[in-house]
């Protein structure tokens, strides 16, 4: 499914408490297949980077794959140093729990 691009805010919580802000622009979900979106600087900020989600089903259990393509090597450092990698994971268990797959 292609939908016109929606935006959502969605606060990342580093593992020091740190709140980040995080907004998205969505510009395609394609249903149990991927969803891709674009992450701003702030609400209606420029893009920084682009994400795009997969899911495989695999019978008895579904393969998630997230994947991020930063604007530049400065960029990927700065996500990077503050756990960026770490926060990706926990948002995979979030989902895992909310699906009851946890």
């Amino acid at each position: 499914m292609r939908l016109a691009a929606t935006a959502a805010a969605t606060p990342l919580i580093g593992p020091d408490g740190t709140v980040y802000p995080n907004h998205h622009l969505y510009t395609r979900v394609q249903r149990e297949r991927r969803i891709e979106y674009t992450l701003l600087r702030g609400e209606n900020g420029p893009g920084h980077a682009e994400a795009l989600i997969t899911f495989e089903d695999l019978g008895t259990a579904t393969r998630v794959k997230m994947a991020m393509v930063l604007a530049s090597a400065e960029e990927y450092e700065k996500v990077r140093s503050f756990g960026a990698v770490e926060l990706g994971l926990q948002t995979l268990g979030k989902l895992a729990r909310y699906v009851g797959a946890a």
